[in-house]
Protein backbone atom coordinates (compact mmCIF):
# COMPACT_ATOMS: atom_id res chain seq x y z
CA UNK A 1 0.00 0.00 0.00
CA UNK A 2 1.81 3.20 -1.14
CA UNK A 3 1.68 6.65 1.49
CA UNK A 4 -0.52 8.35 -1.03
CA UNK A 5 -3.20 5.29 -1.02
CA UNK A 6 -3.66 5.48 2.89
CA UNK A 7 -3.92 9.28 2.68
CA UNK A 8 -6.65 9.05 0.18
CA UNK A 9 -8.77 6.15 2.16
CA UNK A 10 -7.96 8.74 5.59
CA UNK A 11 -9.76 11.36 3.42
CA UNK A 12 -12.44 9.32 2.42
CA UNK A 13 -12.82 7.96 5.77
CA UNK A 14 -13.07 11.72 7.05
CA UNK A 15 -15.93 11.99 4.23
CA UNK A 16 -17.61 9.23 5.47
CA UNK A 17 -18.00 10.57 8.97
CA UNK A 18 -18.52 14.04 8.00
CA UNK A 19 -15.53 15.25 9.38
CA UNK A 20 -12.98 18.40 8.01
CA UNK A 21 -10.75 17.13 5.32
CA UNK A 22 -7.41 17.16 7.04
CA UNK A 23 -8.81 16.46 10.54
CA UNK A 24 -6.60 13.40 11.14
CA UNK A 25 -2.79 13.21 10.92
CA UNK A 26 -1.18 10.34 9.66
CA UNK A 27 2.16 9.33 11.83
CA UNK A 28 4.37 7.02 9.71
CA UNK A 29 5.48 4.42 12.11
CA UNK A 30 9.22 4.44 11.12
CA UNK A 31 10.32 2.05 14.28
CA UNK A 32 13.20 -0.46 12.98
CA UNK A 33 13.04 0.36 9.45
CA UNK A 34 16.30 1.38 6.97
CA UNK A 35 16.79 4.77 6.88
CA UNK A 36 16.80 4.72 3.22
CA UNK A 37 13.19 3.95 3.33
CA UNK A 38 12.32 6.44 6.14
CA UNK A 39 13.66 9.14 3.40
CA UNK A 40 12.38 8.09 0.34
CA UNK A 41 8.51 8.81 2.16
CA UNK A 42 10.78 12.11 3.87
CA UNK A 43 11.31 12.65 -0.03
CA UNK A 44 7.62 11.90 -1.00
CA UNK A 45 6.77 15.44 1.29
CA UNK A 46 5.33 13.43 4.42
CA UNK A 47 6.53 15.17 7.51
CA UNK A 48 5.09 13.25 10.48
CA UNK A 49 6.84 10.39 12.02
CA UNK A 50 6.33 7.85 14.93
CA UNK A 51 9.10 6.17 16.80
CA UNK A 52 9.13 3.93 19.62
CA UNK A 53 12.53 4.06 21.18
CA UNK A 54 14.76 6.72 22.31
CA UNK A 55 17.92 5.52 21.30
CA UNK A 56 17.34 4.60 17.93
CA UNK A 57 15.58 7.94 17.53
CA UNK A 58 18.77 9.47 18.45
CA UNK A 59 21.02 7.73 15.91
CA UNK A 60 18.85 8.85 12.90
CA UNK A 61 16.64 11.75 13.34
CA UNK A 62 19.13 14.53 13.88
CA UNK A 63 20.13 13.79 10.32
CA UNK A 64 17.21 13.77 9.08
CA UNK A 65 15.82 16.89 10.60
CA UNK A 66 18.90 18.63 9.00
CA UNK A 67 17.86 17.73 5.50
CA UNK A 68 13.86 18.02 6.34
CA UNK A 69 13.95 20.80 9.05
CA UNK A 70 9.84 20.99 9.20
CA UNK A 71 10.26 16.85 9.93
CA UNK A 72 8.16 16.03 13.18
CA UNK A 73 8.85 13.27 15.16
CA UNK A 74 6.56 11.50 18.26
CA UNK A 75 7.29 9.04 20.21
CA UNK A 76 4.66 6.79 20.73
CA UNK A 77 6.41 3.50 22.20
CA UNK A 78 7.13 3.12 26.46
CA UNK A 79 8.95 5.90 27.77
CA UNK A 80 11.79 5.22 30.84
CA UNK A 81 12.13 7.90 33.14
CA UNK A 82 16.31 7.27 32.76
CA UNK A 83 15.17 8.36 29.25
CA UNK A 84 12.84 11.28 29.70
CA UNK A 85 15.77 14.15 29.55
CA UNK A 86 16.68 12.86 25.88
CA UNK A 87 13.29 12.02 24.93
CA UNK A 88 11.99 15.84 26.13
CA UNK A 89 14.95 16.90 24.07
CA UNK A 90 14.17 15.45 20.67
CA UNK A 91 10.49 14.41 20.36
CA UNK A 92 8.18 16.68 18.96
CA UNK A 93 5.17 14.77 20.84
CA UNK A 94 5.20 11.85 23.55
CA UNK A 95 2.17 9.57 23.10
CA UNK A 96 2.69 7.41 26.31
CA UNK A 97 2.40 8.86 29.55
CA UNK A 98 1.37 6.40 31.78
CA UNK A 99 2.25 6.47 35.39
CA UNK A 100 2.59 9.25 38.21
CA UNK A 101 6.39 8.74 38.38
CA UNK A 102 6.93 9.25 34.34
CA UNK A 103 4.65 12.15 34.67
CA UNK A 104 6.89 13.67 37.54
CA UNK A 105 10.06 13.21 35.86
CA UNK A 106 8.47 14.97 32.54
CA UNK A 107 6.98 17.83 34.37
CA UNK A 108 10.80 18.50 36.00
CA UNK A 109 12.36 17.74 32.69
CA UNK A 110 10.31 20.27 31.03
CA UNK A 111 11.29 23.12 33.70
CA UNK A 112 15.01 22.59 33.31
CA UNK A 113 14.97 22.38 29.33
CA UNK A 114 12.23 25.31 29.04
CA UNK A 115 10.76 22.90 26.32
CA UNK A 116 7.80 21.29 26.21
CA UNK A 117 6.53 18.41 23.77
CA UNK A 118 2.87 17.55 23.40
CA UNK A 119 1.81 14.75 25.65
CA UNK A 120 -0.41 12.50 25.25
CA UNK A 121 -1.75 9.96 28.07
CA UNK A 122 -2.09 6.65 27.12
CA UNK A 123 -5.34 4.42 28.60
CA UNK A 124 -4.98 0.56 29.27
CA UNK A 125 -8.53 0.07 28.01
CA UNK A 126 -8.59 -3.64 27.35
CA UNK A 127 -7.00 -3.73 31.23
CA UNK A 128 -4.31 -6.10 30.33
CA UNK A 129 -1.92 -6.37 32.71
CA UNK A 130 1.29 -7.07 30.30
CA UNK A 131 0.57 -3.44 28.46
CA UNK A 132 1.03 0.18 29.83
CA UNK A 133 -1.29 2.84 30.05
CA UNK A 134 -3.48 4.10 33.25
CA UNK A 135 -6.44 1.81 33.89
CA UNK A 136 -9.65 3.77 32.89
CA UNK A 137 -10.91 3.60 36.13
CA UNK A 138 -8.16 5.92 37.37
CA UNK A 139 -7.84 7.91 33.91
CA UNK A 140 -10.27 10.86 35.16
CA UNK A 141 -8.05 11.54 38.22
CA UNK A 142 -4.66 10.99 35.98
CA UNK A 143 -5.48 13.42 33.64
CA UNK A 144 -6.07 16.04 36.21
CA UNK A 145 -3.08 15.30 37.84
CA UNK A 146 -1.29 15.58 34.73
CA UNK A 147 -2.59 18.95 34.06
CA UNK A 148 -2.13 20.28 37.36
CA UNK A 149 1.73 19.74 36.74
CA UNK A 150 1.44 21.91 33.73
CA UNK A 151 1.76 18.74 31.63
CA UNK A 152 1.01 20.11 28.07
CA UNK A 153 -1.34 16.96 27.56
CA UNK A 154 -3.46 17.40 24.43
CA UNK A 155 -5.12 14.00 24.40
CA UNK A 156 -5.60 10.10 25.18
CA UNK A 157 -3.85 7.02 23.08
CA UNK A 158 -4.67 3.69 22.74
CA UNK A 159 -3.59 -0.08 21.59
CA UNK A 160 -6.29 -2.35 21.86
CA UNK A 161 -5.85 -5.27 22.34
CA UNK A 162 -5.50 -7.86 19.43
CA UNK A 163 -8.02 -9.92 19.61
CA UNK A 164 -10.94 -7.65 20.53
CA UNK A 165 -13.33 -5.22 18.35
CA UNK A 166 -11.00 -1.69 18.54
CA UNK A 167 -14.19 0.54 17.62
CA UNK A 168 -15.00 -0.93 20.97
CA UNK A 169 -11.93 1.09 22.44
CA UNK A 170 -11.49 4.12 20.11
CA UNK A 171 -15.45 4.98 21.82
CA UNK A 172 -14.02 4.20 25.72
CA UNK A 173 -11.11 6.49 24.85
CA UNK A 174 -12.93 9.49 22.97
CA UNK A 175 -15.65 8.98 26.24
CA UNK A 176 -12.88 9.69 28.64
CA UNK A 177 -11.09 12.46 25.89
CA UNK A 178 -14.64 14.46 26.38
CA UNK A 179 -15.64 14.47 29.81
CA UNK A 180 -12.21 15.71 30.57
CA UNK A 181 -12.16 18.52 27.79
CA UNK A 182 -9.33 16.61 25.46
CA UNK A 183 -9.47 16.89 21.49
CA UNK A 184 -6.74 14.59 20.45
CA UNK A 185 -7.28 11.33 19.90
CA UNK A 186 -3.98 8.46 18.85
CA UNK A 187 -5.87 5.83 17.96
CA UNK A 188 -6.04 3.52 15.06
CA UNK A 189 -2.57 1.53 12.99
CA UNK A 190 -2.65 -0.16 9.76
CA UNK A 191 -5.47 -2.65 10.53
CA UNK A 192 -7.86 -0.64 11.69
CA UNK A 193 -6.89 2.87 11.08
CA UNK A 194 -10.38 3.83 8.96
CA UNK A 195 -12.55 2.37 11.98
CA UNK A 196 -10.42 5.14 14.31
CA UNK A 197 -11.07 8.39 11.96
CA UNK A 198 -14.87 7.29 11.65
CA UNK A 199 -14.76 7.55 16.23
CA UNK A 200 -12.72 10.62 16.02
CA UNK A 201 -8.73 10.30 15.62
CA UNK A 202 -6.69 13.20 15.46
CA UNK A 203 -3.54 10.48 14.91
CA UNK A 204 -3.60 7.50 13.32
CA UNK A 205 -0.21 5.77 13.76
CA UNK A 206 0.42 3.33 10.31
CA UNK A 207 4.18 1.56 9.69
CA UNK A 208 4.06 -1.69 7.61
CA UNK A 209 1.77 -0.37 4.95
CA UNK A 210 3.65 2.69 4.64
CA UNK A 211 7.15 1.05 4.61
CA UNK A 212 6.88 -2.42 4.06
CA UNK A 213 7.23 -5.43 6.71
CA UNK A 214 9.72 -4.72 9.70
CA UNK A 215 13.24 -7.14 9.66
CA UNK A 216 13.61 -7.31 13.78
CA UNK A 217 16.61 -9.89 12.60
Amino acid sequence: MSLNEIKTRILKAEETAKRPAGSTQLIAVSKVQPNERVHAVLQQGHRLFGENKVQESEGKWPDFKQEFPDAKVHLIGPLQTNKVKNAVALFDAIHAVDRPKLANKLASEIQTQGKAPDMFIQVNTGEEPQKAGILPADADAFIKECIAMELPIIGLMVIPPVNEESSLHFTLLRKIAERNGLTGLSMGMSGDFERAVALGATHVRVGSAIFGERDYG
